[in-house]
């Protein structure tokens, strides 16, 4: 059910029987959000200063994000409807254009200029694909003075320099606009912006989102999604770069839908997971330009299940608004970039409104997500990731071989959000500064003395084929300079995931293995036993590891308070070894998630496992052999 302070319209089921919204529900969510920005606009609608924690940027920085990433919905919901909406929305964000331009305007909402890698490039990009979509209704009523200001507005980023990332798209997509309304630009800068993205392209329908192993939904909300909006503003003046990104788009959305829960999650892994519906973002773009290997059924359903996803978890909250955070307001799943209207790039899930009423993504029936239909089983060679969805429980794992979100040279980080070995559509990793540092959860450490455990940092991609992930990565021994290598192999049988751990380490240190943290609103049950431990929500999600090769009989329960999205009490399981003999070792762990009862010491019975030398071979009660 929807959360109570929203108003949708009736479900339909039979259009939808699995979410059972239509475009009336989307057009809703639209107007409800936009509805509620309103009391938090400055006097002239420039920007929209909302509550919440501020971003490093600054409140007018801040305010501006306001305005420029909710003009974006709000242009998807315009051309959408063809101009027919409230007259006060096209009114107030041309008000906003007019003052926000207006440099020696009283009342400070002026926006900042564009200088080089400023937040204000990222705002800009959206204003600028905001006009070029609205055009009819916005750009071509303004003032020739107005327009005048816009255009000198955005002239900041003519010669400009931007982040070597994703950022290198603001500043094409911003020059195409002023192109396209015959004002001086760089086509230099555009050329420049797409030529350097071809270096980060990785085969496969795969970007890295600048140098390095940069793997996370930006590849979709960024990579894919600015290239084809900026042909939608070039049209045939694209030098023939339009069909390769539709070709590559439709690489990747052939397996994107193996990225979402049969709830509607999407699996919750990498950075500016605040953004939340704009996971949509890719599904709609192909479908916008023709590219989509998706049913207009499939769709929709990935679609709306996500929108539901959130709304029935109280987003937006009784206030209208989008929260930092997953559901409600929760700061370690942010970064310092964001300000209270950071969430608002979730517009970009709005882009489906732009396909008219009549277009069979709106018509057709919806289709079933892959993870609903079979159990799934999904290699992404590029990025280094095996997909695992079952469909007795409809949750999705991400077992992660490849992305850490590190620069290629230089000192590594291991921020949770890239450097776990298991993320899912049911889970998130523990992420406030106590649980970071303790760092339990699917994670294998060396412990210090102390108990200050190892980290993962660059993660080297071995090789990732059919149901079988390799990676390598160094634990640097804290208290030390030293570092011991660690090579991982996991393999997927049935519902189940094996880790095979080949650790070098010294003599005497403890190793250590976590599983998924669970998290709810009370305190998850957890139990243990030889070889085993067990976690378990109230409503049945369970996280298990059990030690087959390795390990000590004892096992741990580590607990967190307010570490989590998904809850403010979190739990996770884990094993540990003491006493390493000292060089190489090998630790092999099944580990568990799920929605059906979990019964660890009987696995522990069942899956037999014999190492010899470097050689693991284990088999399970099916009869199934492998050696990882």
């Amino acid at each position: 059910m929807p959360a109570p302070h929203l108003t949708l319209p009736p479900t339909d089921r039979v259009l939808s029987p699995l979410t059972g919204w239509t475009r009336s529900h989307w057009e809703a969510l639209a107007d409800r959000q936009l509805d509620a920005l309103v009391p938090y606009a400055t006097p002239n609608f420039a920007q929209f200063r909302l509550p919440g924690r501020g971003s490093w940027s600054g409140v007018v920085s801040d305010g501006l994000e306001g305005y420029a990433r909710s003009f974006l919905l709000a242009s998807f919901r315009i051309a959408g409807a063809g101009g027919e909406v409230d007259p006060h929305l096209l009114e107030r964000y041309a008000q906003g254009l007019t003052t926000g331009t207006d440099r020696d305007g009283a009342g400070g909402e002026a926006w900042p200029e564009l200088s080089d890698c400023s937040q204000q490039m990222v705002e800009a990009a959206s204003i600028a694909i905001g006009l070029h979509e609205t055009r009819p209704w916005i750009w071509d009523k303004l003032d020739t003075r107005v327009q005048e200001r816009v255009v000198d507005w955005f002239s900041g980023f003519v010669g400009g320099r931007t982040w070597d990332n994703n950022w290198r798209l603001f500043q094409v997509v911003s020059e195409q606009f002023l192109a396209s309304v015959g004002a001086p630009y760089s086509k230099a800068d555009i050329d420049g912006g797409l030529d350097r993205i071809e270096d980060w392209y990785r085969g496969g329908g795969w970007y890295t989102d600048g140098d390095g192993q940069n793997f996370d939904y930006y590849i979709g909300w960024a990579m894919h999604l600015y290239p084809l909006l900026w042909a939608r503003m070039a049209g045939e003046d694209d030098g023939g770069r339009t069909e390769v990104y539709r070709e590559r788009l439709a690489q990747f959305l052939a397996t994107y839908p193996h990225f979402f829960g049969a709830d509607g999650a999407p699996v919750h892994q990498g950075r500016s997971l605040t953004y939340r519906f704009a996971a949509t973002a890719p599904v709609w773009m192909g479908a916008l330009a023709n590219c989509t290997p998706l049913a207009p059924g499939l769709t929709r359903r990935l679609a709306s299940g996500t929108a539901r996803h959130f709304v029935e978890r109280g987003v937006p909250d009784e206030r209208g608004l989008l929260p930092l955070g997953w559901y409600g307001t929760f700061l370690p799943a942010t970064q310092a970039y964001s300000g209270p209207a950071s969430p608002y790039w979730a517009s970009k899930g709005f882009l489906g409104l732009l396909l008219p009423a009549g277009h069979p993504v709106w018509t057709e029936r919806e289709l079933p997500l892959p993870v609903e239909e079979s159990d799934q089983y999904t290699a992404l060679p590029e990025p280094g990731w095996l997909l695992h969805g079952t469909r007795h429980d409809g949750i999705v794992r991400l077992i992660n071989h490849g992305s850490d979100h590190n620069p290629p040279e230089g000192e590594a980080a291991d921020d949770p959000h890239y450097a776990k070995f298991g993320y899912s559509t049911a889970t998130a990793p523990e992420t406030a500064p106590r649980a970071w540092h303790r760092n339990v959860d699917n994670h294998l450490a060396l412990l210090a003395p102390d108990g200050t455990a190892s980290r993962r940092r660059r993660i080297h991609p071995v090789r990732c084929a059919g149901r079988t992930a390799v990676s390598r990565h160094d634990a640097l021994l804290p208290g030390t300079r030293d570092e011991f290598p660690i090579l991982t192999t996991s393999v997927l049988h049935g519902p189940w995931e094996i880790r095979v751990h080949r650790v070098v380490a010294p003599r005497g240190v403890t190793v250590r293995e976590g599983g998924h943290a669970v998290a709810d609103e009370a305190q998850p049950h957890a139990e243990q036993g030889p070889g085993w431990a067990l976690t378990r929500t109230e409503s049945g999600l369970t996280s298990a590891l059990v030690a087959l090769y390795g390990w000590d009989e004892e096992t741990g329960i580590a607990r967190e308070v307010a570490a989590n999205a998904y809850g403010p009490h979190s739990a996770t399981p884990y094993l540990t070894s003491t006493g390493h003999p000292g060089g190489p070792g090998i630790h092999v762990t099944l580990v568990a998630l799920s929605g059906d009862t979990v019964r660890p010491a009987a696995l522990r019975e069942s899956v037999a496992c014999a190492v010899e030398g470097d050689t693991v071979h284990v088999r399970f009660p099916d009869g199934t052999e492998l050696e990882p």
